[in-house]
């Protein structure tokens, strides 16, 4: 379905099978007719995702009947009109990640995103890439987008060794793994990011995309913004979840930081 007005595009899809890639990571492909309404959109933009519903496990796109939830888009194949969203599988805490380790072949999930999606990042020379398990879907998505000659590092933040999953790119970058048995209590990739060697503007074009627990990106955005003098077009830096507090609770707080820092 579209709405023409918003240009928002939504539909109830099914879910076709699911795998782990690690043991917190799971990947699930939905499958549907409406699949190739998608086309137009990219590997790594928001998307919205509607869980069935409690009482009648319906899917509604109306969030006082059905939960929302703000996930990634990894892909679609148009061919087989499957759609791929990757979840954090870290228990039953969350009503995403609950629906997700339960799911099974035929399941309902409602997505909807915008018709056409904007380019993740501006070309350049050099990138720096920083997230955490939350934000290795859009990191994923980018590193298999950049151009062969490209350069860059990336820094990830996972529990731990076996919470690593394969990355592609044709790209010159270094790829870093960071463990953490205690996220949104310690910050390690603050500290990476402090201790990298970045490029000076006048030398190499930059780019920064930064996606993690709120503390995290508050941090590495100062350092980046006020110490090292980046420019705002030279960094997207996005809080996806804070510390001991759900989606709906933390995201005004997310976009005011955000607000207050660009």
């Amino acid at each position: 379905m579209i709405d023409k007005r918003s240009q928002i595009l939504s539909s109830i899809l099914t879910v076709k099978h699911t795998v782990y890639l690690s043991p917190h990571y799971l990947r699930i492909t939905l499958t549907g007719d409406d699949v190739p309404l998608f086309k137009h959109t990219k590997a790594g933009a928001n998307n919205k995702i509607f869980l069935p519903s409690d009482v009648d496990n319906q899917v509604y796109f109306d969030q006082k009947k059905s939960i929302r939830r703000t996930y990634t888009h990894r892909g679609i194949d148009l061919d087989k009109k499957e759609m791929i969203i990757d979840f954090v599988a870290h228990g039953d805490s969350g009503p995403a990640s609950a629906w997700a380790i339960q799911a099974k072949p035929g399941d309902k999930l409602g997505v909807a995103m915008k018709s056409k999606t904007p380019d993740l990042y501006p070309k350049a020379n050099w990138y720096l890439l920083v997230g955490d398990a939350t934000g290795i879907p859009v990191l994923a998505s980018i590193l298999e987008s950049l151009h062969p000659t490209a350069t860059g590092i990336v820094f990830i933040e996972v529990l731990n060794k076996e919470e690593e999953i394969p990355l592609s790119t044709s790209a010159n970058i270094q790829i870093n793994w960071i463990y953490n048995d205690s996220p949104g209590e310690k910050f390690p990739l603050v500290a990476a990011v402090r201790n990298a060697k970045l490029p000076e503007i006048d030398k190499i074009s930059r780019f920064g995309y930064v996606a993690a627990e709120f503390t995290t990106i508050k941090e590495v955005r100062q350092y980046l913004r006020k110490e090292k003098g980046w420019k705002q077009e030279e960094l997207h830096a996005y809080a996806y979840w804070k510390y001991g507090k759900s989606e709906e609770l933390s995201t005004l707080e997310r976009q005011e930081e955000k607000s207050n820092n660009n």
